[in-house]
């Protein structure tokens, strides 16, 4: 019984020493338009910044409250209609910024 436990263990171990050396986790994020989970890489990030209001972010370094949208057209018209972005960001958007997303969106 003490080596299937011991050889349990020491399987265990080699395991995650597997994932770390490997590719990794990849990091989630969540649509703010419809709450559908994707890879960060495949989001854009809209943030509300002290310095530099809102605005859309490609880099994904900008400090600030973050939320991020899918890269299609039909999350941006959700997203509007539905003005959950002010509540993700805590903040009135302006129709300004708004118009800036749907080009990001509109490009990809």
């Amino acid at each position: 019984i003490f080596r299937r436990t011991f050889w349990k263990i020491r399987i265990q171990i080699f395991k995650k020493r597997l994932m770390r050396l490997s590719k990794g986790k990849i990091p989630i994020r969540k649509c703010v338009a419809c709450n559908e989970s994707k890879p960060k890489k495949e989001l854009l990030r809209i943030v509300n910044s002290k310095e530099l209001g809102v605005l859309v972010d490609t880099t994904g370094k900008v400090n600030g409250r973050g939320a991020y949208i899918c890269k299609d057209l039909s999350c941006f018209d959700k997203l509007k209609k539905t003005r959950r972005l002010n509540n993700a960001l805590g903040t009135e958007i302006t129709e300004e910024i708004y118009e800036e997303i749907k080009r990001y969106v509109s490009e990809d």
